[in-house]
């Protein structure tokens, strides 16, 4: 009797060790899928941080503004879903800009959300002394031709002067503004100037306190007819005289379209579409 109850006891513990043991391999499991689904993230972050978008081969920066300069294009594109790549160089083989640009993309695989993907390049030719900027898919769509040619304008003398990192920077943060524009829209119109919105809201107030303060002292009832005789009041004597029309001419001058530029938008070797502004510095 007493070996059946010991039998039964010793199956019992067995039983719960093994259902203990399932348990504990459950947890152990279930432990490893949070940790690598957590992970994911810092893992994606740190990646991020290292992540190099400035591309110094002629060395016009130096390692502090090349780090200055690399924090701010990986925060602001993080932002726009769109790495914002600095590509400076000598040009050993004396390559077009546009050769130079499209040859980088389809060989370093840039990208934001993926290789070949959202992607803006700035590419600087220290030899012929060109400027090329690129837009690639969210880029190509949010940074066309017409405001990449606009963002090389404001960078242009900076560049022709040396300021490079100053160029860079107005180029990153510049981008980063208009990518936050709807495609089809003028990003430097007035109206969505944040300074011209307050001085209009101001301006408003100030015409609604005016009226308001106007009408809360009373209506005025007395005017020109309170004090004029209608009967002995009228125009003494009216006189029109012609001298004479003289009528010139002038030829407006033409502007002329500055230090030239242009070009546009193409597609790399590798079938990458994009959009384009070229011009000298």
């Amino acid at each position: 009797m007493n070996t059946h109850m010991n039998k039964n006891k010793n199956k019992r513990k067995h039983m719960n060790k093994h259902k203990y043991m399932n348990k504990l391999g459950r947890l152990w499991l279930f432990l490893l899928l949070l940790f690598a689904v957590v992970g994911l993230p810092f893992q994606h972050a740190a990646s991020e941080v290292n992540k190099s978008l400035i591309y110094d081969e002629a060395h016009l920066l130096t390692a502090e503004q090349t780090k200055e300069l690399n924090e701010l294009a990986l925060r602001y594109g993080a932002e726009r879903e769109t790495d914002f790549i600095i590509f400076t160089t000598d040009n050993p083989e004396n390559l077009d800009v546009v050769d130079l640009t499209e040859n980088f993309y389809d060989e370093k695989a840039p990208g934001y959300d993926k290789p070949h993907g959202n992607a803006a390049i700035l590419t600087l030719d220290m030899r012929n002394r060109d400027v090329y900027l690129a837009g690639f898919y969210k880029a190509e769509e949010r940074l066309d031709d017409g405001r990449l040619q606009k963002i090389r304008s404001k960078i242009t003398p900076d560049l022709t002067e040396g300021n490079y990192a100053d160029a860079f920077e107005t180029y990153i943060k510049t981008a980063y503004k208009y990518m936050g524009f709807k495609p089809g829209v003028n990003p430097d119109n007035i109206l969505f100037n944040g300074w011209f919105q307050l001085g209009v809201a101001v301006v408003i107030g100030g015409i609604v306190v005016g009226i308001m303060a106007y009408r809360s002292g009373g209506t005025v009832t007395v005017n020109r007819m309170t004090y004029e005789d209608a009967a002995t009041s009228g125009v003494l004597a009216q006189e029109d005289r012609y001298i004479r029309t003289t009528t010139t001419r002038r030829k407006i001058e033409r502007q002329s379209s500055g230090s030239g530029g242009g070009g546009g938008g193409g597609r790399t070797g590798g079938g990458h579409s994009h959009s384009g502004s070229r011009g000298s510095f």
